[in-house]
C-alpha cells in the first residue's frame, strides 16, 4: 500500500484535506435548491462508502508495504472493526448536525463553529492518546482558532434579520462540533501505529476508512431517517422522494460531495503516521478558514452585515490561519 514518510509530503495532502472538508458542502448548497439536504445526505454518504473502496483496492492494495486492503481485512480483530464503524456512527450524527446547520445558517457560522469546536476537542483528545508534537506550539495554535470561532459568532449575531436562524444554527453547530471532535480517536484507535509493518489485529489506514464508511452508510438509515420524519426545520421528505424527484444530475452533485470528503479524510488518515494524529487531525480540520471563506466570498452570507462586521471577520480569518501555522509547526518546534 502507499504510505507517507515524509513530513513534507504530509504538510501538502494535509492542505488538500483541509480543501476537500472546507469544500464538499457547496455541493449541499447546490443541491439543496432543488430538493432536501436530507435527500442530499443520502448520495453523500453513498459517495463516501464508494469513495474509500475505490481508495482501498488501488492506493491501499499496490505497493510493497503493509497489507493489501481485502487480506488486511480479514486479520481485523472484531474489536478494531467495531471501533472505526463506531467512529463512522459517531461522524454521521454529527455531521447530520452539521448540515442542517448549513441549511439553516450557512457555511460562514456553521464551519467556524461547529468544525472549529470539532478541531479544539479533536486536538486535544488525540493528543492525550498519541502525543506526538510540541505540546506548547500546538495548544496556543488550539486556542487562536477557540477565540475565532467566537469572533464568527458574533459576526453573525450582527446580520439583520437572522435571530431565530442564529439560534438554531448556533445550536446544532454546537452540538454537532462537540460530537464530531470524538470520532476520529476512535478510528485511530482502529489503526496500527506503524503504518509500514502493521501490528496484527490493528487495520491500515485504507481499511479503517472502509469500515469507517460503512458506518457511516449504515447509521444513516438511523439518523437520516430520523431527521426525514421529523425534521428541524421544513417538511417532512420520504424514500419515495428520495427515487421520484431525484435526477441525474442531483445524485451526482450529492455523490461528488462525499467523494471530495472522502478523499480529504483518506488524506488525513493516511498521512497520520509521519504527522501524529493530533496534528493530521488538526490541520485538516482547518476546513473551517476554507469554509468561512467560500460562506464569505462566495456565497455573500454577509453581504448584509451592518459596519464593523467586517472587522470580525477580518481578524476571525487572521487568527485562524496563525493558529493552523502554529498547529502545523508544532511537529518540527
Amino acid at each position: 500500500m502507499f504510505v507517507v514518510e515524509s513530513y513534507t509530503l504530509a504538510v501538502v495532502m494535509l492542505f488538500i484535506t483541509m480543501l476537500c472538508w472546507g469544500s464538499w458542502a457547496n455541493t449541499q448548497k447546490l443541491a439543496s435548491k432543488k430538493w432536501a439536504f436530507q435527500l442530499f445526505y443520502w448520495d453523500y454518504a453513498i459517495g463516501v462508502f464508494l469513495f474509500s473502496l475505490v481508495l482501498a483496492f488501488t492506493m491501499g492494495s499496490f505497493g510493497d508495504a503493509g497489507r493489501s486492503f481485502l487480506p488486511d481485512l480479514a486479520q481485523a480483530t472484531a474489536k478494531s472493526l467495531g471501533l472505526a464503524l463506531l467512529g463512522g456512527v459517531i461522524f454521521n450524527l454529527s455531521n447530520i448536525l452539521l448540515v442542517a446547520a448549513i441549511d439553516i445558517a450557512g457555511m460562514a457560522l456553521a464551519f467556524p463553529v461547529g468544525v472549529g469546536l470539532a478541531l479544539v476537542i479533536g486536538v486535544i483528545t488525540n493528543y492525550i492518546a498519541a502525543p506526538v508534537g510540541d505540546a506548547a506550539t500546538l495548544f496556543i495554535g488550539v486556542a487562536l482558532v477557540v477565540v475565532a470561532i467566537v469572533l464568527d459568532a458574533m459576526a453573525y449575531k450582527k446580520l439583520p434579520g437572522v435571530k431565530k436562524a442564529t439560534t438554531q444554527g448556533l445550536v446544532l453547530s454546537i452540538a454537532a462540533g462537540v460530537i464530531m471532535g470524538f470520532f476520529y480517536r476512535f478510528v485511530a484507535a482502529s489503526m496500527s501505529a506503524d503504518f509500514v509493518n502493521l501490528t496484527v489485529g490493528k487495520m491500515s489506514p485504507y481499511t479503517a476508512l472502509v469500515v469507517f464508511s460503512f458506518g457511516v452508510l449504515l447509521s444513516n438509515f438511523v439518523w437520516n431517517t430520523i431527521v426525514m420524519k421529523k425534521p428541524i426545520t421544513g417538511d417532512p421528505v420520504s424514500y419515495n422522494d428520495y427515487f421520484s424527484q431525484g435526477t441525474p444530475q442531483l445524485h451526482g452533485i450529492g455523490i461528488l460531495g462525499g467523494a471530495i470528503w472522502g478523499l480529504g479524510m483518506a488524506f488525513s488518515i493516511i498521512t497520520a503516521g509521519a504527522a501524529g494524529f493530533a496534528i493530521s487531525y488538526g490541520l485538516g480540520q482547518g476546513a473551517t478558514l476554507i469554509g468561512a471563506f467560500w460562506g464569505v466570498f462566495v456565497w455573500k452570507e454577509f453581504k448584509d452585515a451592518p459596519a464593523g462586521t467586517n472587522k470580525l471577520l477580518g481578524a476571525m480569518f487572521l487568527l485562524y490561519f496563525v493558529g493552523l501555522a502554529m498547529i502545523i509547526y508544532a511537529r518540527v518546534a
